[in-house]
C-alpha cells in the first residue's frame, strides 16, 4: 500500500515532477497503452512523453495533452474559481429582493389586449 500522507508542500520541484511522471506512466500502463500510442494521440514526440514519465521537465501544454489522452483531467476541478459573497453583500441582496408583486391599475390600456 502506498503512502497517502505525502506532504506535497514539503516536496522539492523535482520530487513533484517525478510523482507526476510516475502517475502518468502508471495510468498509461493500466490502460494498456504504449508510449508511442499516447504520444501520437497527444500530438507530442515519444521522447517528450518518456522525459516527462522519468520526472524530467515538460511543458504544461504537453502534460495537459497527455492527461487528456489518458482521461485524467478531473484534477482541474481544484482550479475552478468560486466567487464567494460576503455576509454583508448577501444581506444587502436580501434587502433588495422583492417580497411581493406591485399593484397594477386594471384600467391601464397597456395591459388590455388589442383585440
Amino acid at each position: 500500500m502506498e503512502n497517502t500522507n505525502i506532504k506535497w508542500t514539503e516536496s522539492s520541484d523535482n520530487a513533484l515532477l517525478e510523482a507526476i511522471g510516475r502517475f502518468i506512466q502508471e495510468t498509461r500502463v493500466q490502460q494498456n497503452k504504449n508510449q508511442q500510442q499516447v504520444a501520437d494521440a497527444a500530438g507530442i514526440n515519444r521522447s517528450t512523453l518518456s522525459q516527462i514519465e522519468n520526472g524530467g521537465g515538460g511543458t504544461m501544454l504537453s502534460m495537459l495533452q497527455i492527461l487528456r489522452v489518458l482521461d485524467q483531467l478531473q484534477f482541474l476541478d481544484y482550479f475552478q474559481v468560486q466567487t464567494k459573497v460576503s455576509p454583508i453583500q448577501l444581506a444587502k441582496l436580501e434587502q433588495k429582493k422583492r417580497s411581493r408583486a406591485s399593484k397594477t391599475n386594471p384600467t391601464d390600456s397597456t395591459l388590455l389586449p388589442d383585440w
